[in-house]
């Protein structure tokens, strides 16, 4: 017999419960995952936990404790396969054996290459049944830089910018403070509390002159990012001073002599590219750092170079209802064609007071 539509109405319910309890842990757990886990036994949740950071229990440990005992016979729910091998943290499989847990219900398979239904398998040799794939779109999507980072090598890119309804983020005279309010920049604040790293190329700080903060209650900073390669950062910048000391990436041939006077930050040398700095080689050093989110705030340089290479995962815009005429712009290179451009869907749309927030995501190939 097949599932009912009941029971399959009741694992998308407390799938659910399960990935908002691993959301509850956004920006804070990489190089891991974010995992939540809920136990239910007679149609009740008898535990739930989520992963909180890396080094901390995992979240089908944290449901187990949560549940004193009582996880015998139940089923439990987890966003992503449980994990079977020993790292800062016990095999959670084991775990979950020894508890007497009845029913396992994932949402996907872990991309991990020490993984990939591995936990799983161990899981239906141990005699529990086990179904996978519930809500797995919005699973995925949770994790979405933790599964680019196995997969590709490379951190989820989110490119942010504040501009003006002709597309610009200065006005002439290099003024950008500021063009969006006070609600669209609490919510490009929020997007730097849930993203692992931000990063600015020089230019940004040479005109800006960033300090890349979170500056919210309750708040963590990302790692700050520079992609500097002729050293061009200023040692009085405030990005070197405001918070978590920043990574620069320089080009193999910059200055070493600069690298002394910009203490506290650390540097690292990644090939030249076009235009620029190697951004695959710069990407994949993130991944090393443990950044599976990397959120990009400009300069329009920057922003060209990562739409070129195909390496933009998710745009988000906010769009200040103002005209300047005149300014940067936040793309700044050699045109797209109609034909070659870089083509992106809107996934959703936010107000904040007078000014939108537009969240794109890459359009699939296809005719304009």
């Amino acid at each position: 017999m097949g599932v009912k539509v009941t029971d399959r109405a009741a694992d998308a319910a407390f799938m659910g419960q399960a990935l908002a309890l691993a959301a509850r842990a956004r920006g804070r757990t990489a190089p891991n995952p974010m995992v939540g886990a809920v136990l239910v036994r007679d149609g009740a949740v008898v535990g739930a936990g989520f992963h909180t950071r890396a080094g901390q229990p995992h979240a089908e440990v944290e449901a187990l404790a949560d549940a004193r005992g009582g996880a015998a016979g139940a089923t439990l729910y987890v966003n992503l396969e449980p994990c079977c091998h020993h790292g800062r943290t016990p095999p959670c499989t084991e775990a979950v054996i020894a508890a007497g847990v009845r029913r396992v219900v994932v949402g996907m398979v872990d991309p991990d290459p020490r993984m990939q239904g591995r936990g799983i398998a161990q899981l239906r040799a141990a005699g529990i049944e086990v179904v996978v794939g519930v809500l797995e779109a919005e699973a995925l999507a949770l994790n979405a830089g933790f599964v680019r980072a196995r997969t590709a090598g490379r951190p989820q890119v989110v490119l942010k910018a504040a501009i003006s309804l002709d597309g610009r983020i200065s006005d002439a005279g290099g003024r950008s403070q500021w063009i969006t309010g006070a609600a669209a920049r609490a919510a490009g604040r929020a997007l730097r509390d849930q993203c692992d790293a931000v990063m600015v190329g020089s230019q940004t700080v040479l005109d800006d002159d960033p300090a890349l903060t979170t500056r919210i209650e309750g708040g963590r900073d990302a790692l700050p990012v520079i992609l500097d390669g002729r050293l061009r950062t200023p040692p009085t910048a405030q990005v070197l001073r405001a918070g978590r000391p920043p990574l620069i990436f320089t080009a193999p041939d910059a200055d070493p002599a600069q690298e002394q006077a910009l203490a506290p930050a650390r540097l690292r040398r990644v090939p030249r590219g076009p235009g620029g700095l190697d951004l695959h080689a710069v990407l994949g050093a993130l991944v090393d750092e443990g950044v599976h989110t990397v959120l990009v705030e400009g300069g329009g340089a920057v922003h060209h170079s990562l739409l070129s290479a195909g390496l933009v995962d998710e745009l988000r815009l906010f769009l200040a209802p103002r005209v300047l005429a005149g300014g940067r712009h936040w793309v700044e290179g050699a045109p797209f064609s109609l034909a070659e451009g870089p083509r992106f869907r809107l996934v959703e749309l936010r107000q904040h007071g007078d000014d939108l927030e537009l969240r794109y995501q890459p359009a699939a190939p296809g005719p304009t």
